[in-house]
């Protein structure tokens, strides 16, 4: 060979194309295996039962199914059953194969997706790092355990404060076996929370194949004792003395408060909540309800008598007085010329 001269080769493009051809070939006939499944796919509780039917759709030299539990060896048959009485096996991978062709290198095959599920043994609910009361405006941490539930990328965990949703958890963890899970819940609890009931709920869904509605498992209701202080819906209130009508400074509050009253016009201390208006002299009476964690005071004024109550009753009272002297004196006048004509 001569310096600066290379060799070359031109390529067998006949021999290419047959090989491309041929993997073609292979290619779609294992993509269109000829078998159809009854079922695309199973979902099953653990330890249950299950079972699918292969069926050829062309005739062939041998089909079965391959599987740790339930497999059928090769057969002549064109319908074989996968079956199984009492599946144990979490993470089984069944599938279908056949042999049509005296030439294929392998059988083909068609896997069918097996779902094994496990409800949880036991959910609860807690509050994490706290007993007792809580307290209004902080904020707590609701902890919900969910014990040995499978598959756990199927479980939704979801709050509820009485029968309204708060939140709801999904979990990406593609482990098929059995796990125990917990999920976090942040509350800021009010004192209309006191009482309140939370739960939460595990739930799984095993889609369209799966038992309908999903199979769900609730915790114990967790009921929230909350703590607040005092607080009245206005700060002042006019009363007109009254012999039913009463000076009523109850107000709701956890730990329940205590009531004093003060005002010029008592002669003895009162400890209740209410105080009758008819024995009371016009002027100002303040209230102030207390507990461990604050108080707040409501002002009452007492009055006589109600002006304005007074006034809508007596002027009409006295147009229509007027309109009937009025209306006689008139009358009076046209009789009395009448008689002098």
């Amino acid at each position: 060979m001569q310096k600066g001269s290379f060799s070359h080769t031109t390529p067998d493009w006949r021999l290419l194309g047959f090989c491309f051809l041929y993997f073609s070939l292979v290619a779609g006939t294992q993509a269109e295996c000829p078998v159809q499944l009854s079922q695309k796919s199973v979902v099953v509780e653990y330890g249950g039962s299950a079972a699918v039917n292969c069926t050829a759709t062309v005739p062939h030299y041998g089909m079965g199914w391959e599987a740790s539990e339930g497999g059928v060896d090769k057969t002549s048959a064109s319908v074989i059953t996968w079956s199984v009485s009492d599946l144990t096996e979490w993470d089984i991978e069944p599938f279908c194969y056949i042999n049509y062709n005296k030439s294929q290198a392998k059988p083909c095959e068609v896997n069918l997706p097996v779902t094994v599920y496990k409800t949880p043994d036991s959910v609860s609910i807690s509050i994490v790092k706290h007993s007792g009361p809580m307290m209004e405006g902080n904020q707590y941490q609701l902890q919900c355990d969910v014990h040995d539930v499978a598959p756990v990328q199927n479980l939704t965990v979801k709050w509820y404060k009485g029968q309204t949703l708060l939140d709801q958890t999904t979990f990406t963890d593609t482990i098929k076996t059995p796990v125990n899970e917990m999920t976090t819940l942040l509350i800021r609890p009010d004192r209309a929370d006191d009482g309140a009931q939370y739960r939460c709920v595990a739930e799984l869904k095993l889609g369209a194949e799966g038992p309908q509605p999903p199979p769900t498992v609730t915790s114990q209701p967790l009921s929230a004792e909350v703590h607040y202080k005092p607080k009245h819906s206005n700060s002042t209130e006019t009363i007109v003395k009254n012999e039913e009508v009463m000076l009523d400074c109850t107000v709701k509050a956890n730990p329940a408060p205590t009531y004093t009253w003060h005002s010029e016009h008592l002669k003895e201390k009162s400890s209740s909540s209410k105080l009758p208006s008819s024995t009371l002299s016009p002027g100002k009476y303040t209230c102030t309800a207390e507990n461990s964690l604050g108080k707040d005071s409501k002002v009452f004024i007492v009055e006589e008598t109600d002006r304005t109550t007074f006034w809508a009753i007596v002027i009409p009272g006295v147009v229509v007085a007027l309109v009937l002297i009025i209306s006689y004196v008139i009358y009076k006048c046209k009789c009395s010329k009448n008689s002098v004509i």
